[in-house]
């Protein structure tokens, strides 16, 4: 039976997706059971962030699921899940009030915000592409097809690339804001930091993991030229 060697490449990303997924569960789970010293839930924190930033035209709902929170910026919502919403743990807290730092890039004109936002449609598109051109080069042994379909699908590593920035500044903005305005205090702030870090590094894992599949992508493209 027939083993692909290149998958061999994938297993350093797959095992730092692994840990990545790990430190951010068991990281949240540990500060999802301190409560912060002013008692204010997820949903509370969230809106006194948004006020202090002029952003009273942001809403805040409710979602189902855990760890599922997001910013919409089309319709100008902070979603914020059950292990969120109404909890007033430490973790929740941090969890909030980053996607508030969403929200407060997306109202400041933060440019990379904009390039990620921009390029979604183009990432979805060319990894769905990419993958069947790389395939058709594959079964006709032809380079340049391949070559093609490997630099569609690498819009998802550009994709993740952009996203990281987002994601820190995202971070960032949310703890100088618990600091500035007094809603976290002493060792909490090292807690958030330590959940908003963990959740930082899946998304380091998730670029390693495309970058990774692009390089193997790239073994496959260049086993047609061995082939003629």
């Amino acid at each position: 039976m027939y083993i692909d060697p290149t998958y061999i490449i994938l297993i350093p990303a797959l095992i730092l997706a692994f840990y990545a997924q790990w430190k951010v569960n068991s990281t949240y789970n540990k500060f999802s059971d301190v409560r912060n010293s002013r008692g204010l839930t997820g949903a509370e924190v969230a809106r006194r962030i948004l006020d202090a930033n002029g952003l009273y035209d942001i809403k805040i709902a409710h979602i189902n699921g855990n760890l599922t929170d997001n910013f919409n910026p089309s319709t100008k919502v902070i979603s914020l899940s059950d292990s969120t919403y109404n909890s007033d743990s430490v973790a929740a807290v941090g969890v909030a009030a980053h996607e508030c730092g969403h929200a407060i890039q997306y109202a400041t004109g933060y440019f990379p915000l904009f390039i990620r936002s921009a390029i979604v449609p183009i990432t979805g598109i060319g990894s769905s592409l990419g993958v069947i051109i790389l395939m058709v080069g594959l079964l006709f042994s032809s380079y340049t097809l391949a070559l093609i379909g490997v630099i569609l699908f690498s819009a998802t590593a550009v994709f993740q690339a952009v996203t990281l920035p987002v994601e820190f500044n995202a971070s960032s903005r949310a703890l100088k804001t618990l600091e500035s305005e007094f809603i976290l205090e002493g060792d909490e702030i090292p807690m958030a930091r330590k959940v908003l870090s963990a959740a930082a590094l899946t998304y380091v894992a998730a670029l390693v993991s495309s970058l990774s599949q692009v390089v193997r992508l790239l073994l496959l493209a260049g086993s047609t030229k061995r082939r003629k």
